[in-house]
């Protein structure tokens, strides 16, 4: 493993993903089987599906790795565009303003329905009732990591530190600072948060020893561990992941902390049910691509392909569960 990002093997797929994507977004008529024609999805145009994250990242390579097969399968060109700020607000609040087509699509990450509502004023938080939710894609866990040299393996040598602990997060109203926040308020460890601008920042400042710890999603973090340069404290995960057999989760060790990221597909408001159905039936079969499969498995994703109802029943769940753990502990994720 080489760079100094600890995402390179993101950053390779996204290379390659990005490479076939430009083929795909000058094509026109894509795809080669039966539903290549360009009167197979309305009117014959684009897809343009929005990242609200950099390049390289979990979310950008998801929507990458989908993208092609939802092209193929509705015969016109689908492209992925960042828009990256404020964990993706900006892209959502840019999303709401399209017109409701079907042309116009967002990877919209669960954190901002669940854990940024928590981090600022009312009047800034974005509400999913505003959106169309096409389809749930898949969750990604949290795993707590230090440098080696820091000298901590278990949550047991943070409380015995002896000293304040300084904490990296990928932003504020993410999980990664939520998962961390609870942690430390429920130990009674004293820490600070550092906030970044996503997990390769963040995990570059861990890995430099400018932070003691940080919270990482695991598909970014693991090929780091494999290689010795991250050691794994804990995961925030309901139950150990199967990449982590050996590493404890917070909740095994008796704290109330299961925090995840989660994806989901979004469309504008008042987009017609027989578009969602035709895009959903598409992202379905993308979804079932023995490539997809594939991809799903080499970056630590849990399939998690519910239906928009499905789906928003359990983004309203977490951001009620995590209230009340965020009440319970007083943890401020952000100026209210």
């Amino acid at each position: 493993m080489t760079g100094n990002n600890g995402v390179t093997r993101w950053a390779a797929a996204s290379l390659a993903l990005g490479l076939a994507l430009s083929t795909t977004a000058c094509g026109g008529n894509l795809g080669s089987g039966a539903n290549s024609g360009a009167q197979d999805f309305p009117g014959g145009q684009p897809v343009t599906i929005y990242v609200g994250q950099d390049p390289g990242g979990s979310t950008d390579l998801i929507a990458r790795a989908l993208a092609k097969g939802v092209s193929d399968d509705l015969g016109v060109a689908v492209t992925v565009e960042n828009k990256p700020g404020a964990n993706g607000a900006l892209a959502a609040k840019e999303l709401a303003g399209k017109k409701p087509d079907g042309h116009t699509l967002m990877v919209y990450n669960g954190s901002l329905a669940y854990i940024t509502p928590l981090a600022v004023p009312p009047g800034e938080a974005i509400d999913i009732a505003g959106y169309e939710i096409i389809t749930g894609i898949s969750q990604d866990d949290y795993v707590l990591v230090t440098a080696p040299s820091s000298g901590m393996a278990t949550v047991e040598d943070l409380k015995k530190a002896g000293r304040p602990i300084t904490y990296g997060t990928t932003g504020v109203g993410t999980g990664s600072q939520l998962s961390q926040a609870l942690l430390f308020a429920q130990t009674g460890v004293t820490a600070t948060p550092v906030p970044f601008d996503g997990g390769s920042p963040t995990l570059t400042a861990v890995l430099g020893g400018q932070v003691d710890v940080g919270s990482i999603q695991l598909g970014e973090a693991i090929e780091q561990i494999k290689a010795g340069k991250l050691k794994p404290i804990v995961t925030f995960a309901e139950k150990r992941p199967s990449y982590l057999p050996d590493t404890p989760t917070a909740v095994e060790q008796g704290y109330t902390i299961p925090v995840q990221q989660s994806r989901a597909i979004f469309a504008p408001k008042g987009t017609p049910q027989s578009v969602q159905d035709r895009l959903r039936a598409s992202f379905q079969k993308a979804f079932g691509a023995a490539d997809y499969k594939k991809f799903n498995e080499d970056n630590q994703l849990t399939p998690n392909e519910v239906d928009g109802t499905k789906l928003r029943e359990q983004w309203t769940a977490s951001l009620d569960g995590y209230r009340k753990v965020v009440d319970q502990f007083k943890i401020t994720l952000g100026k209210k």
